[in-house]
């Protein structure tokens, strides 16, 4: 046995010596196909200069500068690292059990999530946007551990907790009376507009990266409904007024098209679900520039296996009510051109299918190369990043290849081959 941990121990510092190494040193990537993420060219004989975690040139083939290594991706296609902005991966996942949460420690929630994490990175996601959890501030333990070099993962953008009415779609209802719920998931709880600018402050002075409402109710929540506003316009204007005022964005989780529309005329930056997004809804996230986050592959997984495992007959039939409306949504958003980012609710379903999603954004509307600027391009613009989501100069080394074309199968994209984050080849 102590010669099994001594492999392991000598096995486990190679790798890390390794990928010391591989992050000092400078590559060179030939492509196949490059897909950069910003333009709608598929570019063949590029060659990517990658030197300290960012991407130095884009151009055609040569020689292989001098110092560096030339990594062989040319029968690959190459896009940008993969962005999903909806997803909870410091947190337990959905299951049966409402009381899961609350059952676990925030440590072994953190560790779940270091889990989570390495899974979306390997499945070729290297930037994230974490929109809440139950454990509040789960995700910034996480997020920095992750920064630390501690544990493997994507980048994280974190929201620390939800911004939620008591009793409303962001807290852990019917389990215990909410009062007698631990002090850490009660964190964003505001029942004034005077207690939701508190709460944004407190979760910014505590490393959220943005913050996260609940305008409406909630399908994977006990007692509220997606149609029924819930923060109310004032509460939703005092919460932008002060992260705004500190240069942070503010997303807001609404499906039903009231909720929408109080939260785009509050000032948010975007909207998660919009399941019940009408006409109406739709022209005035357009006319703001709102963007939209649908997660429109989800409905099928929470029909199938939230059936199967016999979760709440609430949800599912809340469930029900929103999937096909939303996906109608997304294809008259997608027709009206307006701002719409790769996010998926990873943690509904098994954190690391995240890619399954671009087979539904066809479907609805997209093209596959529409589909893939979602997810990387378009979603560092939703983000407010310039330091990702493109294979251009400047931004950081953050690519994935496949072997098959996913300009004429967007499935390919669900079997990524390799992985590159900050320079360093994950898988």
């Amino acid at each position: 046995m102590r010669r099994l941990r001594q492999r392991h121990l000598i096995a486990l510092l190679a790798a890390t010596l390794a990928a010391s190494s591989a992050s000092a040193q400078t590559l060179y990537v030939e492509t196949g196909r490059l897909i950069d993420g910003v333009t709608d060219t598929v570019r063949t004989g590029q060659c990517v200069t990658v030197e300290a975690e960012r991407i130095k040139a884009v151009a055609p083939c040569g020689k292989t500068p001098d110092g560096a290594t030339r990594l062989d991706w040319s029968g690959l296609t190459v896009l940008p690292g993969l962005i999903d902005l909806h997803t909870h991966l410091a947190d337990l996942g959905q299951s049966a059990d409402l009381a899961a949460p609350i059952k676990a420690s925030p440590a072994e929630t953190a560790l779940v999530g270091a889990r989570n994490a390495r899974v979306t990175l390997n499945a070729g996601f290297t930037s994230v946007r974490d929109v809440g959890t139950y454990r509040g501030l789960t995700d910034v333990t996480l997020r920095n551990a992750i920064d630390r070099g501690d544990v493997p993962g994507p980048r994280m953008w974190v929201a620390g907790a939800y911004l939620t009415i008591p009793k409303g779609g962001g807290e852990l209802n019917g389990v215990v009376p909410n009062e007698e719920l631990p002090a850490d998931m009660r964190l964003g709880v505001a029942a004034t507009p005077e207690e939701a600018a508190a709460k944004t402050a407190y979760l910014l002075d505590h490393g959220a990266d943005f913050i996260k409402t609940i305008a409406t109710g909630a399908v994977l929540a006990i007692g509220t409904e997606p149609g029924a506003p819930e923060l109310t316009v004032e509460q939703l204007r005092a919460i932008v007024k002060v992260a705004h005022a500190r240069g942070k964005r503010v997303t807001a989780h609404a499906h039903g098209a009231i909720g929408i529309q109080n939260a785009i005329n509050a000032g948010v930056d975007s909207i998660e679900h919009a399941s019940l997004a009408d006409e109406a809804t739709l022209q005035l996230a357009k006319k703001r520039g709102t963007w939209l986050a649908m997660d429109i592959y989800n409905g099928d997984y929470i029909d199938d296996v939230g059936t199967k495992e016999g979760w709440p007959e609430e949800y599912l039939r809340k469930n029900r009510e929103t999937t096909d409306a939303q996906r109608t949504a997304f294809r008259r958003a997608v027709e009206l051109g307006i701002n719409i980012g790769f996010a998926t609710d990873a943690g509904v379903y098994p954190h690391g299918l995240n890619a399954r999603q671009f087979a539904y954004m066809v479907r609805y509307g997209m093209t596959p190369m529409q589909a893939i600027q979602a997810a990387t391009g378009h979603a560092s613009v939703e983000m407010g990043r310039a330091d990702i989501g493109a294979i251009v100069p400047g931004r950081f080394a953050d690519m994935v290849a496949v072997k098959a074309d996913p300009i004429a199968d967007i499935r390919a994209l669900e079997q990524i081959d390799h992985v590159m984050k900050g320079g360093v080849i994950v898988r």
